[in-house]
């Protein structure tokens, strides 16, 4: 038996018998975006059995996927290789260490234990989250019962706080903002993901940022501000105005989450023209190219279907969208924000300011120019904003 299936065979065993503490896959054998940089198993229990909780460590955020024993044991084979060179896994029993050279040639040592004791099994992803379902604004804005438990109705919200800030917190750790950071949430609704900014920015990385909500909507204005304030939140405020008039004095980090079609590319062109080192966005809607596409070939047959034509505008506006960050010189990333399961409005575009590149920026821009071509764009409407 190869020294992988050996490895492979232990991890299975160990997981199954409750000695697993934990398995690490390391050196990357890519170093793509797309790649991770590490994998990090942990078991965990949850209502359908036992699982492998498989978090995946991107360069700006974390993933975590949840595996049957046998599915776990698959999904190792798979990345050992072909995309980790390095593993090791740490049980109650002994220490594995597993080492593959790029010809596919392995080897695996044996170490006494390390650990004693395995880890509870309980999904306990929350309490790494760093958020407190005891805080008062929780339950202002109905997310938790008054025993701080996150209350039924609200579990999808729970889970999309939580996405949000693991996405945040990699992009805090890949650039630094200023101690007291100005960060402005265009479009903030309700207010919970403005609310878990600042709790976390606060409460968590010990900054002192000031933080406004931007929101048309008075009652929702109204309804925050109070939360804000019984919550002694004094850094965070809430303000009844439209996108297009904000005009901040200082601008370190901008977030559009859900803003409607053309509110996104208002957001974005104002991150743009403040500068703002970071910009987050979660676009809602994609009517404006919807309404502008009428390609000239090809494509015609395949656009006249409706639900065709409304995905690829959806596909066009954001990549475009991500172009023309690039092209003001922002390294930017576009991917799912929170799982389908959850909701349809899936998609996150992160941005985050480089070094002027006037090569990356006319490349940027003639891909632009290409795709409006293609499906007969006359502009976009951040383009045009900007």
């Amino acid at each position: 038996m190869s020294a992988i299936e050996l490895f492979i065979n232990a991890f299975y065993q160990s997981l199954n018998d409750g000695s697993l503490v934990k398995c690490t896959l390391s050196k990357s054998a890519s170093s793509t975006p797309e790649t991770p940089k590490n994998v990090f198993i942990r078991p965990v229990l949850l209502k359908k059995g036992l699982h492998a909780a498989f978090n995946y460590r991107f360069t700006n955020r974390d993933e975590v996927k949840n595996f049957t024993p046998g599915e776990a044991s698959d999904r190792l084979r798979a990345l050992l290789g072909p995309m980790f060179l390095n593993a090791s896994l740490l049980t109650t029993s002994r220490d594995l260490a597993l080492q593959i050279k790029p010809d596919g040639d392995a080897r695996l040592s044996e170490n006494a234990p390390s650990h004693a004791q395995a880890p509870a099994r309980t999904h306990d992803r929350e309490k790494k989250r760093l958020l407190d379902p005891a805080a008062p604004w929780l339950r202002a804005l109905g997310i938790t019962s008054t025993n701080g438990e996150i209350l039924a109705q609200s579990n999808d919200k729970w889970r999309q706080i939580n996405k949000y800030l693991e996405i945040i917190g990699g992009l805090l750790r890949e650039t630094r903002l200023p101690q007291d950071a100005h960060v402005a949430d265009m479009g903030s609704g309700k207010g919970y993901l403005t609310f878990a900014l600042y709790d976390y920015m606060c409460n968590s990385l010990g900054m002192t940022p000031n933080i406004t909500g931007i929101e048309l909507r008075q009652p929702l204005v109204d309804t925050c501000n109070q939360a804000a304030g019984e919550s002694g939140f004094n850094g965070l405020s809430f303000t009844a105005q439209d996108i297009s008039r904000y005009t901040p004095e200082r601008l370190d980090m901008l977030i559009a989450l859900h803003a409607c079609d053309t509110a996104t590319d208002l957001a974005l062109a104002a991150g743009i023209r403040n500068q703002a080192r970071i910009i987050v966005a979660a676009p809602c809607c994609h009517k404006q190219i919807r309404r502008d596409m009428a390609p000239q070939n090809e494509m015609t047959s395949v656009l006249r279907h409706g639900i065709l034509a409304e995905r690829q505008a959806e596909i066009i506006t954001d990549g475009i969208r991500a172009l023309l960050l690039e092209s003001a010189g922002y390294q930017t990333k576009v991917f799912e924000f929170i799982s389908a399961e959850h909701t349809a409005k899936n998609v996150m575009i992160t941005a985050v300011m480089g070094k002027p590149d006037e090569k990356k920026r006319k490349k940027a821009l003639e891909a632009v120019k290409a795709i409006k071509e293609r499906y007969g764009i006359t502009v976009h409407e951040l383009e045009k904003l900007l």
